[in-house]
């Protein structure tokens, strides 16, 4: 949940102490997160529909027939965009305060963090950055990978199981590890 009140002054000279996100955009985010948990993560699996009604309400872009689990986290869906044959599995959380662009037919597995946001660790403020993540058609990320800030999953790649991708993904490649690497081609079936 997230919390409303905290000791975060926005006129403190310390840059660290300063709040991120204006009052207005937390108590959006406190709205929908209470949605969520009273509308919708107690569902069955199969009540997608309801779930996406939801998130529409919220803003969502989301196409024909997706399949969004009850367990998943949606930071705000008011940045989510979905084509159509969309899945977002059981326990994956989706930070997305730069975006998140979704292709038709991609599948964010179990467990998976999608993460569009990082702080500049370099900077004295330790300055917060947020990028959109972009996955076109036929992206599958694995369960438990991780996709940071910016990255672009090109059609139809792949991240493993528990891989963390910091760079872009080539088209019809399967990538591995940690850092994840190229470790083989997927069949391009769109190709005839």
């Amino acid at each position: 949940m997230i919390t409303l009140i905290s000791n975060h002054d926005v006129n403190s000279p310390d840059p660290y102490l300063r709040p991120v996100f204006p009052f207005a955009d937390k108590l959006k985010r406190y709205c929908w997160g209470t949605i969520w948990v009273v509308c919708c993560k107690w569902t069955p699996n199969p009540m997608h529909k309801w779930r996406i009604g939801f998130l529409r309400l919220f803003g969502a872009k989301i196409g024909a027939s997706n399949f969004i689990y009850p367990t998943c986290k949606i930071w705000a869906p008011w940045l989510l965009e979905t084509g159509e044959a969309v899945a977002i599995g059981p326990g994956a959380e989706i930070y997305n305060p730069g975006g998140l662009r979704m292709g038709h037919h991609t599948v964010i597995s179990q467990h998976a963090f999608i993460c569009g946001a990082t702080h500049d660790y370099n900077s004295e403020a330790f300055t917060y950055i947020k990028k959109e993540i972009v996955m076109e058609p036929y992206v599958w990320i694995g369960a438990k990978a991780i996709v940071l800030p910016g990255v672009h999953c090109g059609e139809g790649s792949v991240l493993g199981a528990a891989s963390l991708a910091s760079r872009n993904l080539e088209p019809w490649t399967v990538y591995a590890g940690n850092p994840a690497r190229p470790v083989k081609t997927r069949k391009n079936f769109l190709v005839r």
